[in-house]
């Protein structure tokens, strides 16, 4: 029997904060190389949705990996569309968000999501390299 699939929603700047790797001197750059490792997750078998905060940037080519930007401009703005998914998903109970943001974990366990905090879920990618 085939393990079944894992559904994440990535809290995209979080996700990148994990690593002090000079992401914020190229953050389109660090956009477009996340979104790709998320891809090829995504390929693995995993469903991936990422909500990174601020204006769209140039993506590579994605197959599998559902990547957006905040709806709105400002403060908590990628929080907000990543609780908002969790509040509306169809099956919250199966899907993890992965964030180390203390206030968003809150909102998405209280609609029912789980939550995987970004530094493990970074280690996973790393490994899966």
């Amino acid at each position: 029997m085939d393990a079944p699939m894992t559904r994440l929603l990535v809290d995209g700047m979080n996700l990148l904060g994990t690593r002090p790797d000079g992401w914020w001197r190229d953050r389109p750059g660090s956009i477009a190389r996340l979104a790709a490792e998320l891809d090829r997750l995504a390929a693995a078998g995993d469903e991936v949705c990422v909500v990174f905060d601020g204006a769209p940037v140039p993506l590579p080519a994605l197959e599998r990996a559902d990547v957006r930007f905040a709806s709105r401009r400002g403060r908590n703005a990628a929080d907000d569309d990543i609780a908002a998914k969790a509040a509306s998903d169809r099956d919250p109970a199966s899907l993890v968000v992965v964030t180390s943001d203390a206030a968003l974990a809150e909102r998405v366990r209280a609609a029912g999501a789980g939550v995987q905090g970004a530094g493990s879920f970074r280690r996973r990618l790393d490994a899966e390299r």
